[in-house]
């Protein structure tokens, strides 16, 4: 165990989802039908997140209204529904990203256990433990297209990475990243000088990151998610994931999962090359042009950082990797899934795909560790692949500079 004074400073980034969202509705808001009166919450409130917003029908239409962003061609960016204001609560301390919901403490998603193994090792939150939480429903966008609130949290990291540092004797930092949240990492240290991720950078370890996109977004664009709660309508929920930019994001990539097919219909088959009219046939055209303009070219941008960086990726889950689908209407049947490797919801081929990606940069200092069994939130607390984290991260504060 290491003495906290030795310890580099470690910020946490979590994945999608991953950190509580606050709201405010000011008087432009309406709700998605005129029948719909959404509780008109004092003030701010936890958006992400109350599951007493979703306890019925009515509920969840309101709850997933607020939550989705709309796409302004004009702007050329994507902003939040008129009358909803947002902001994420707690930056710089692990607070918002232990708990979704405090009053439940369920951490299945959440870093609170992985908080705890850091504390027991000697870390203690906003001296040499931070957290970077920020809103998830947003993405980065290629070259020439502006992003402006994802932009914002790399330069509030930024700020965030340079703090920690100089409150821990100029020490360089960990960036420990789940899911999501690796791939904003790779970018902000890609989108910054060489000079200063010398200086500031001493290892990026990123749990789960699903490099090159998943599959299972396919279907959770056609038939969307119960989010782990029973009551809750999945097609309700739907419309609002499509309208999280970041999804656009994790949708297969091209590069890693090439014209093999991974949605497959009657009429015709759809593979990580056909995602603009994959979304065009469940319906979604609006998602077509900022997939097309911003997402598609920010799939190439996957340059190697030059500082150490670990992947620590759960392998052996069963993972679904092409969807069958057999009725007449397409998508309106449940479809037939064949699953491959991975942690559950991110493939082995994209939680690997920097071994590929970088194989031309002999340089780049790069160790995959594989867990068996781990899954893609269990990683964060499964005993065994908590403990390898930890190992990790003392390793990483072992090495010298």
């Amino acid at each position: 165990m290491a003495a906290g004074h030795e310890l580099h400073p470690l910020i946490l980034v979590p994945g999608l989802s991953g950190n509580q969202l606050e709201a405010r509705l000011t008087e432009d808001y309406r709700p998605p039908l005129p029948a719909l009166q959404a509780p008109q919450a004092a003030g701010w409130f936890r958006m992400w997140m109350d599951r007493s917003l979703l306890l019925d029908s009515a509920a969840q239409r309101c709850f997933a209204h607020q939550l989705s962003l709309f796409y302004d061609p004009d702007a050329d960016d994507f902003r939040n529904v008129p009358g909803v204001d947002t902001r994420v609560p707690f930056f710089g301390s692990t607070e918002g990203l232990r708990f979704l919901d405090p009053d439940r403490k369920d951490s299945s998603i959440c870093m609170d256990t992985l908080v705890k193994s850091l504390q027991e090792i000697g870390y203690q939150d906003s001296l040499n433990l931070f957290g970077a939480p920020y809103d998830f429903r947003y993405s980065l966008a290629a070259g020439g297209h502006p992003a402006k609130v994802a932009t914002q949290f790399l330069q509030d990291l930024r700020e965030l990475v340079e703090q920690a540092s100089k409150m821990n004797g100029d020490k360089p930092v960990i960036i420990l990243t789940h899911s999501y949240g690796g791939l904003l990492t790779l970018h902000l240290l890609n989108r910054n000088p060489s000079w200063w991720r010398r200086k500031f950078i001493k290892h990026f370890i990123a749990l789960s990151a699903p490099w090159g996109g998943i599959v299972v977004e396919l279907f959770t664009f056609t038939s969307g998610d119960t989010m782990g709660m029973p009551l809750v309508d999945p097609l309700i929920i739907r419309e609002q994931f499509r309208r999280t930019e970041s999804n656009l994001w994790l949708l297969p990539s091209p590069k890693t999962f090439g014209d093999r097919p991974l949605v497959v219909t009657r009429d015709r088959n759809y593979s990580a090359t056909d995602m603009a009219e994959f979304l065009q046939a469940i319906g979604f055209q609006e998602g077509v042009k900022p997939y097309v303009s911003r997402i598609l070219p920010l799939l190439e941008e996957m340059a190697a950082p030059g500082v150490p960086v670990t992947c620590i990726i759960g392998v052996g889950v069963d993972t679904p990797e092409t969807y069958l689908y057999d009725g007449e209407g397409k998508f309106d049947e449940p479809p037939e899934v064949v699953s491959g490797d991975g942690d559950g919801l991110v493939n082995l081929a994209s939680l690997l795909a920097l071994e590929s990606e970088w194989s031309d940069a002999p340089e780049q200092e790069l160790k995959v560790i594989k867990i068996p069994n781990a899954t893609h939130a269990g990683i964060l607390t499964q005993d065994f692949a908590v403990r390898e984290i930890i190992r990790q991260v003392l390793d990483a504060n072992s090495v010298p500079a």
